[in-house]
């Protein structure tokens, strides 16, 4: 047992409490009767398995083997000088060798919870996964009484030293192969702890390279396992005191090793986390134009287009299937054009009833029809010096393209009720989801308005075309939305990755974005997984097609792709293929009747 030992009349003072204090007064717990002995001269802890002593203030006068000292950790047989008292310090009762000493520290479960809530709150500092690590072997020392730690983790399953640290908080040197022994081995491969109270004499592990190498007399190793998985070890050693840890000690550390794993953990997730956004938006930099994104030949052909025709003042027709995107392209050709500073006006002409579309692009005067009460600007005027994007156009009525034709030849508009033409300086993007060919072969769109708005045509490719784009736009949303939400940014898993590549994407980007969005509300996990994307396991399975089917699934991607570059032109296709005509028909019968 831990002790003082008068040294001018041999009296034995044990130490039984964690804090001993020392004085003159009879209220202490080691009553000295001496010279310059203050009332309360000195105190004794006990600190993390150790013994320190401290002078209880300036006045008070403490020598340590001669040395005058305010703190210090004592070792055996120090001599310690309190005023004119001499006392000596006894770490063991003698003469019982070293090796029966008995356990002078255990583990505090209130302790083991006060650690983990701390290291918890760095955790949410926001620190770095190395600062957390070395926050988390400093309070396991402090827990346990060692004077050394290490901790080790498994990086693609090779272990390494990720921290090494003593009882001064402070960083020590240590490689894999002044601990990698017989001790961790066995801890690694049976996911077991293991404590050794005297490794000095301990047959099994004596001659292990940490026990040599550090000189330790007590070690205790406890695994870091989150789910199931191994994570890497808590090695802990102390190079004074055998016997120091006890197995309810071992039981605490392992619980306290099970929660610290959960935490370290979602460290590393963090950590991993933010360096694949900061690489990621890196990346998404260099495939951005604007407020667009993608980085396939056919949306990059699309950029190489807008660079070229955004300075004019030509007009533009954007065609694509719905969701692709259209008004993005009119923006971008209204931002990067010389009437960026102009407004920008934008209306969907299958969105507004037919006997308020000529109010709505031409604007009325008050008392003009029934509910006219006041004069009202048409997108025509609200667009003069700036752009005027009509979209879904071939859905606008015949009688108003006639109108609209003359609006852009003649640059003036009449308001209903009017008299008096106004003039107008519009720049015109169209848009439409419709193949207008088609539709003027139905007597449906004029054909003078077509050519009109077809002087440069940009054709969107759906979602479903542009390969890696759908992961990289993906994304994007994730950190947009997320922000947005105030969610956390999450990863895809691998499973969603192959799930967002096979799927068929008819809505294209505005399908993607609803799903990104109810990703990140519903999604439960670490990650967004297929089932929070609303997949179901079907599109999930990754199936390996046999190779017929697989031909012909790509013949009839490819004919359909070559079919729209040509507008259905069925002919020309059947030309461009080098096959029969009555290939692309029997095509086109099949696509109608999929069981025939």
């Amino acid at each position: 047992m831990p002790s003082l030992l008068h040294i001018a009349d041999g009296h034995l003072y044990p130490i039984m409490r964690k804090l001993t204090s020392i004085g003159s007064c009879i209220d202490n717990d080691v009553i000295l009767k001496a010279p310059e002995v203050e009332e309360t001269h000195a105190h004794l802890h006990l600190e993390s398995g150790r013994f320190v002593l401290v002078a209880s203030d300036r006045n008070a006068v403490v020598k340590v083997n001669g040395r005058k000292v305010k703190k210090q950790v004592l070792e055996h047989d120090d001599e310690i000088e309190l005023g004119q008292a001499r006392l000596q310090f006894k770490l063991w009762d003698e003469p019982a060798p070293i090796v029966e000493t008995a356990p002078i520290f255990t583990i505090d479960e209130l302790a083991a919870y006060r650690a983990l809530a701390e290291f918890s709150e760095h955790l949410a500092e926001r620190l770095t996964v190395d600062e957390l690590l070395e926050t988390l072997m400093d309070e396991t020392i402090k827990l346990t009484g060692a004077d050394k730690g290490f901790l080790l983790l498994l990086d693609n399953g090779e272990l390494r030293v990720k921290t090494a640290r003593c009882i001064n908080q402070e960083t020590i040197s240590a490689t894999l192969d002044s601990v990698s022994d017989s001790i961790i081995h066995r801890v690694l491969e049976q996911r077991e702890p293991v404590i050794v109270s005297d490794a000095l004499t301990d047959r099994e592990f004596q001659q292990s390279l940490s026990v040599v190498q550090l000189k330790l007399c007590s070690v205790m190793c406890v695994p870091l396992i989150f789910r199931g998985e191994l994570l890497g070890a808590l090695y802990l050693g102390n190079n004074n005191v055998v016997n120091l840890f006890r197995q309810r000690s071992l039981e605490i550390l392992t619980i306290f090793a099970s929660q610290a794993a959960l935490l370290l953990q979602q460290a590393m997730q963090r950590a991993a986390l933010t360096s694949d956004n900061a690489r990621l938006r890196k990346e998404l930099a260099g495939q951005k134009f604007g407020n667009l994104i993608g980085s396939c030949d056919a949306i990059r052909d699309v950029f190489r287009q807008i660079e070229k025709v955004a300075s004019t003042d030509v007009t533009v027709l954007v065609l694509g299937e719905t969701g692709t995107g259209k008004e993005l392209i009119a923006r971008e050709l209204h931002r990067r054009s010389q009437r960026a500073d102009g407004p920008f006006v934008a209306l969907n002409c299958g969105a507004i009833p037919e006997n308020l579309m000529e109010s709505a692009l031409f604007g009325h005067r008050k008392g003009a029809f029934t509910g006219a009460i006041e004069n009202k600007m048409g997108c025509f005027q609200a667009a003069d010096k700036g752009t005027l994007f009509l979209d879904e156009i071939g859905e606008m009525p015949l009688t108003l393209q006639v109108k609209l034709l003359r609006a852009l030849q003649e640059h003036t508009v009449l308001r209903l009720g009017d008299t008096k033409p106004q003039h107008v300086d519009i720049r015109l993007i169209a848009a439409t989801n419709a193949i207008l060919e088609n539709e003027i072969q139905a007597g449906r769109f004029r054909e003078d308005l077509y050519y009109r708005i077809n002087v440069i045509r940009i054709e969107l490719p759906p979602l479903r075309d542009r390969g890696e784009d759908v992961i990289l736009l993906a994304r994007y949303l994730i950190d947009r939305f997320s922000k947005e939400y105030g969610r956390p940014a999450l990863p895809l898993t691998n499973e969603a990755i192959i799930a967002l590549q096979k799927h068929s994407w008819p809505g294209n980007i505005r399908e993607l974005e609803n799903c990104i969005k109810k990703a990140l509300i519903l999604a439960d996990g670490n990650a967004i997984t297929p089932e929070d994307l609303g997949f179901l396991p079907e599109v999930i399975e990754n199936r390996i097609l046999p190779l017929a089917e697989a031909k012909e699934a790509f013949q009839r991607h490819y004919i359909d792709k070559v079919l729209a570059l040509n507008h259905g032109n069925r002919t020309k296709t059947a030309k461009d293929l080098g096959v029969d005509p009555r290939t692309i028909f029997r095509h086109l019968e099949k696509s109608k009747d999929p069981q025939g």
